[in-house]
């Protein structure tokens, strides 16, 4: 019993300091985009700013929520709660050495607890009942769907390399030399996929304001939006940790750990802030008919240095 009230106290600070860090990214995006912009970002409330994401999260979460008439009530109301709850579920494989989840199966829990994220949105998109959101939530389907091919593909080329299912036997296997000098083309595929998994400019489809006004979550307000938001931002946290698990060495008990951390999230901003937004056909091709075939080959490429180095050894 002890231990079941441990654990749960654990989860419990994992998720306040995933949605404390979710906070402070939201912030560190609108600066790093306001100093693209030649401009300053928030720098009203409080020191420099600081206070800034949790006024926005009092001022969406105290607004008077509507709900369109029409929309299948229900769904409309729990999918954006489901979307929070997959995005922070994801979190509980990552293997910290305090005590936490840490289970020899972690690759295959968070493939699973990935592809249900595409549930959610889909349901969002539908169970609104407005034309702009089902466009929006089908293309975003669509989008999710195509590259989370290439992920799985390249998750296997690692599963290969270190025979296990395991997280942890990332940190063991990169105590000499990172994987991004060893799969520097894997990295750059799985750091574009992560941008369009995430539906991050340039591949914000889903919410191409010039076409379909704001996609999937148009018909949503206060709280709901505020949810989805907390989703998404929360989702490009994991998957930059994700990248310094499987590329930059994966030592979480070391702060480098954690810089490393948060130069990748400045990444996805500084693409956002820098590049136009992909043509839908352009990005489908990249999926299918550039991402696949390298991640497909790369596959072959280990397999078959598994076997030749097995077959050496015996």
């Amino acid at each position: 019993m002890l231990n079941l009230f441990v654990l749960f106290i654990n989860c419990l600070i994992l998720i306040i300091c995933v949605l404390i860090g979710v906070a402070f990214l939201t912030l560190l995006e609108r600066k790093v985009l306001g100093y693209i912009q030649i401009r300053k970002g928030p720098n009203k409330v409080g020191f420099m700013g600081i206070l800034q994401p949790f006024s926005d999260a009092v001022k969406l979460f105290t607004k008077e929520g509507t709900i369109p008439l029409v929309s299948n009530f229900f769904i409309y109301y729990y999918s954006p709660i489901m979307s929070l709850f997959l995005s922070l579920m994801m979190w509980l494989c990552i293997p910290n050495f305090l005590g936490l989840f840490s289970f020899n199966l972690s690759v295959l829990f968070l493939l699973c607890v990935m592809s249900l994220g595409v549930y959610t949105v889909m349901i969002a998109g539908w169970s609104s009942n407005s034309n702009y959101s089902l466009l929006g939530g089908l293309r975003a389907v669509a989008q999710t769907i195509s590259y989370e091919v290439s992920l799985a593909l390249i998750f296997m080329c690692f599963l290969i390399l270190i025979m296990s299912f395991s997280l942890l036997d990332f940190f063991k296997y990169q105590n000499k030399i990172w994987f991004l000098f060893i799969c520097l083309p894997l990295s750059m595929i799985w750091f574009v996929s992560s941008l369009a998994e995430t539906n991050r400019t340039p591949f914000d489809f889903a919410e191409g304001e010039s076409e379909l006004v704001s996609g999937f979550n148009i018909e949503y307000s206060s709280g709901g939006f505020a949810l989805i938001f907390l989703a998404e931002y929360s989702s490009i946290l994991f998957m930059s940790l994700l990248f310094c698990v499987m590329f930059l060495g994966s030592d979480l008990n070391s702060v480098y750990f954690y810089f490393k951390l948060v130069f990748i999230s400045f990444l996805f901003i500084w693409v956002r802030g820098t590049l136009p937004r992909f043509r839908y056909d352009k990005l489908m091709y990249l999926a299918w008919k550039s991402f696949l075939p390298v991640t497909l080959n790369y596959l072959f490429f280990f397999i078959g240095l598994k076997v030749f180095i097995y077959s050496i050894l015996i």
